[in-house]
C-alpha cells in the first residue's frame, strides 16, 4: 500500500508571472521571515482575511525591526497572490510581490517553488511558516470527510445549521489535499528549515504528522482537536510569533483566548520539539516489542475527535493503557516530556467537534496517535513513517 499523509489545504505551484513587467530584484537578507500560507478553503476565506488583519494589528502595535511577514492568500480556487505586510506612518501596507493564476496541483516541486519565491523576496537567517486551512492529521489523500461520515452518524457539512463553525469541514476533495510527506520534501528541497510550523488547522498535533516533519522544522505548533473557525488569535499572540519566538506566551495566549471565547469556550494547543522525536520513537519501539494493546481497553482511552469509531486518541493516555511496566512507562514519560513539554500544552475542560458537540477532556497529553483506532479510515496507519519506526 502506498505510504500517504496529508493535511487539507490547497498548495499552489508557483508557475505564474510576476505582478509587474519588471524583473524582480532580490532583497537584502533579514533576521526572520514569517510566511503565512492561506490557501483556498471555501468557507474559511473570510476567516483568513480576519487572520491577516489581526496580524497587521500586531505589526502596527509592535512594529517590525529585523523581520519580514509574507502572505500567500487565495481569493478563489484559481487566483492567489504573494504579498508583504509592512507599516508606514501608522498605516498598514500590503505590497504585492507576485500574482498567481491557474494553480497547479500539489507536488514537491510546487511547494519548493512557492517557498523559493518567499526566500527570493524576503531572504532571512530564520524562516517560520503558518499554514491555515482544513486538517485531518496524517490520513491519506482521498480520505474525504464525507466518506467518513457515511460510515458513522455524522452529517455532511451543509447539513449543519446554527452551530459554531470549526476549521474542519469544507474543501475536502482530493484535488485540494496534500500529503504531509510532500510538504516535508518540498520544504527540504527549497533549502529551508523552519524555526517552527504552526498549523492553524484541525487535528494536526499528531505524532504521525510531527514525525514526518521532524527534519524540516524545529518546532510544531498545533491542536490535537478541532480548532474554531476563528483560528489562532493573531492580534494577541502575533507579537510572540515574530522576532524572538516565545512558545510559552503563544501557548498561554491561545489558551486564555479560548477559555473566554464567547462562541464556544474550547481550545487545545501544544508545542512539539521535533529534535526529541527520534528518542521518543526509540522507547516507543521498545514498548511495542514487549506489549500488545488489549482491545478491551479501547473505550477507556481519551478520544480527541468527533468520530465513531475514534481516529485520534490522546497519545499519552494510550501508552499508559498499553504499557504495564512502571519503569518502562517512566522512561517513556521522560522522553515524552522532552518532545511535548508539559508547560507548552494547554487545554480547556472540554473540546468541541462539529459532529460530536462538546466532549470532556479527562486526560490531555497534547498530541494524538491513531495506533489503536479501528476506524476504516485509519487502516493506513501501518504505512506511516512513525509506525514503521516504532514497530
Amino acid at each position: 500500500m502506498k505510504k500517504v499523509f496529508y493535511f487539507y489545504f490547497i498548495l499552489i505551484v508557483s508557475f505564474a508571472s510576476c505582478c509587474t513587467d519588471e524583473v524582480p530584484q532580490p532583497k537584502t537578507e533579514t533576521e526572520q521571515t514569517l510566511f503565512l500560507y492561506m490557501p483556498w478553503s471555501s468557507n474559511l476565506t473570510s476567516y483568513f482575511e480576519r487572520n491577516i488583519t489581526d496580524i497587521e494589528k500586531s505589526i502596527l502595535e509592535n512594529g517590525l525591526e529585523k523581520e519580514r511577514v509574507l502572505v500567500y492568500f487565495m481569493s478563489s480556487s484559481t487566483e492567489a497572490s504573494l504579498f508583504e505586510l509592512t507599516y508606514e506612518n501608522g498605516n498598514s501596507i500590503r505590497t504585492v510581490h507576485m500574482n498567481y493564476s491557474d494553480p497547479a496541483f500539489t507536488t514537491t516541486d510546487g511547494i519548493s517553488s512557492i517557498l523559493k519565491d518567499v526566500a527570493f523576496f524576503a531572504p532571512a537567517t530564520r524562516y517560520a511558516m503558518i499554514i491555515g486551512g482544513h486538517g485531518m492529521g496524517w490520513l491519506p489523500i482521498g480520505s474525504e470527510i464525507d466518506d467518513v461520515k457515511k460510515r458513522s452518524y455524522q452529517k455532511n457539512y451543509g447539513e449543519y445549521e446554527n452551530i459554531p463553525l470549526t476549521r474542519y469541514f469544507g474543501g475536502t476533495s482530493a484535488e485540494y489535499q496534500t500529503e504531509i510527506i510532500t510538504l516535508a520534501k518540498g520544504i527540504y528541497n527549497s533549502g529551508m528549515k523552519m524555526e517552527y510550523i504552526l498549523f492553524d488547522d484541525c487535528y494536526m498535533s499528531s505524532i504521525e504528522v510531527a514525525y514526518d516533519l521532524k527534519d524540516v522544522t524545529d518546532y510544531l505548533i498545533a491542536s490535537p482537536t478541532e480548532i474554531m473557525a476563528h483560528g489562532f488569535p493573531y492580534d494577541i499572540l502575533g507579537k510572540y510569533l515574530i522576532g524572538n519566538v516565545d512558545y510559552q506566551a503563544i501557548s498561554d495566549s491561545f489558551y486564555e483566548f479560548y477559555l473566554n471565547y464567547s462562541v464556544m469556550p474550547c481550545g487545545t494547543i501544544s508545542v512539539i520539539k521535533c529534535s526529541e522525536l527520534d528518542e521518543l520513537a526509540s522507547v516507543m519501539k521498545e514498548i511495542n516489542q514487549k506489549f500488545d494493546f488489549d482491545p478491551l481497553l479501547l473505550n477507556s482511552i481519551q478520544p480527541l475527535d468527533g468520530y465513531s469509531p475514534v481516529i485520534f486518541f490522546d497519545y499519552g493516555d494510550y501508552v499508559t493503557k498499553l504499557c504495564p511496566d512502571s519503569d518502562l512507562l517512566q522512561k517513556f514519560m521522560t522522553y515524552f516530556d522532552k518532545a511535548v513539554p508539559p508547560q507548552l500544552k494547554k487545554n480547556t475542560t472540554h473540546y468541541y467537534s462539529m459532529s460530536g458537540g462538546l466532549k470532556k477532556i479527562n486526560t490531555f497529553s497534547g498530541i494524538t496517535i491513531s495506533d489503536p483506532s479501528i476506524n476504516v479510515k485509519a487502516l493506513g496507519k501501518s504505512n506511516t513513517s512513525w509506525h514503521k519506526a516504532t514497530n
